[in-house]
């Protein structure tokens, strides 16, 4: 099977169309487009997924549990109710309060048994109260739908311990994700079995509580700890000015000046690319002559900027290796990218110490600590191509 970061569906492009980068205010959803068979109202549902939602925080009884399932299909904003319906987003949905009441209770007690039709989107979970969806209009005067960005003071639900999973699911399978690129709160997990039987983004014991911890004990990320509600990735907490907008400055600056000298060598499916920097530029030879300015500590975090990632086969690829290099600080001590020993990553004074805490706080090592964290495998994402049913369970905080 092929690299996570030389597959055609990746993670990445599921979060910023889905508005993962927002940082002002709510992002307005929108997803790559999916067969919507209906459009002027309701759907029926279409390859019709078991979904399983099991309670298991300790610390909230299901009355107090709020589920959302929202996304897109066809371009067109959508929900999923109860019944396994999917319903477009209506400026109408809007109450008195200016929201949207979108959610989806939890049995009684036991397991919450849902229906999911062919969509792309999120699966929300607030604790203790519910989330504030506001129904917009997008720039097209078509309506859209602003989700929470918990990692923005002024946001609605900057208050509410809420957190996501990210899913894909459509005729070629279900394609899916717990997320910590924004922030990470709530300890989920996600299950799927088809073809086979997988897991990601189970938690050790404690291991919300260390991460937190860890996050905390390094003065420069401590800031992006908000009480015991959420950490905020460091990307946001740049924009909101709590953390420091040159902090990897020091090693993009060491990076720049160590391959000045010698050669990097990139591995991709397209081939092994070789670079240098050159007037500024890191430059690479080999498949196609691809080349990337130097970025700024916001380009590394947010995988964006100078190192966005186009769908090309040749620049994109390179610079997904390059994000998680910078991010893992593997650049320096090894010129054979992507590197793949997890016990090399992080190792550094300055890294990107968010995304090593919620690594080591899973059982498997593996989290979506950044956009680019797929690369070598290393992203808490699960696929099959013959889904008979998937879980989301809420794990012990």
């Amino acid at each position: 099977m092929a690299p996570r970061h030389q597959r055609n569906l990746t993670r990445r492009k599921m979060l910023f169309a889905l508005g993962g980068a927002a940082v002002a205010v709510p992002a307005i959803a929108s997803i790559a487009p999916f067969a919507l068979a209906d459009q002027s109202g309701t759907t029926a549902a279409s390859g019709s997924l078991p979904v399983t939602v099991v309670n298991n925080s300790g610390s909230f009884t299901n009355g107090s549990v709020h589920l959302y399932v929202v996304g897109n299909l066809d371009g067109k904003q959508v929900r999923l109710t109860a019944d396994g319906q999917v319903v477009p987003i209506a400026l109408a949905d809007n109450g008195a309060d200016g929201f949207t009441d979108y959610a989806i209770p939890l049995a009684g007690s036991g397991e919450t048994k849902l229906s999911l039709p062919y969509m792309s989107g999120r699966i929300y979970v607030s604790m203790g109260a519910k989330l504030k969806f506001k129904a917009v209009a997008d720039g097209n005067g078509n309506p859209a739908l602003q989700y929470p960005a918990g990692w923005v003071t002024s946001d609605p639900n900057y208050g509410i311990l809420h957190d996501c999973a990210e899913f894909t699911h459509n005729a070629s399978g279900m394609f899916c994700n717990t997320t910590m690129v924004d922030m990470f709160s709530v300890p989920m997990s996600i299950r799927l079995t088809g073809d086979k039987d997988q897991t990601a983004g189970t938690l050790v014991d404690g291991g919300r509580a260390a991460a937190f911890a860890a996050v905390k004990e390094v003065e420069e990320f401590a800031g992006l700890v908000v009480d015991d509600t959420r950490i905020i990735a460091p990307g946001h907490g740049l924009d909101a000015g709590i953390f420091a907008k040159d902090y990897l400055a020091p090693y993009i600056d060491s990076v720049w000046s160590t391959y000045t000298g010698k050669d990097l060598r990139v591995t991709t499916n397209a081939g092994t690319f070789t670079g240098r920097v050159r007037a500024d530029q890191f430059t690479f030879t080999g498949p196609a002559s691809v080349s990337f300015a130097k970025p700024s500590t916001r380009d590394v975090l947010f995988c964006d900027g100078n190192l966005a990632a186009p769908n090309d086969g040749t620049t994109g690829p390179v610079a997904a290796v390059l994000g998680a290099g910078f991010n893992r600080t593997t650049l320096l001590s090894n010129p054979d990218q992507p590197t793949t020993d997890p016990a090399t990553f992080y190792q550094t004074a300055l890294t990107n110490h968010y995304a090593k805490a919620i690594h080591a706080a899973t059982k498997d090592g593996k989290a979506y600590g950044f956009a680019f964290d797929d690369v070598a495998d290393f992203a808490s994402y699960i696929q099959d191509t013959s889904p008979t049913g998937f879980t989301l369970t809420l794990t012990a905080f």
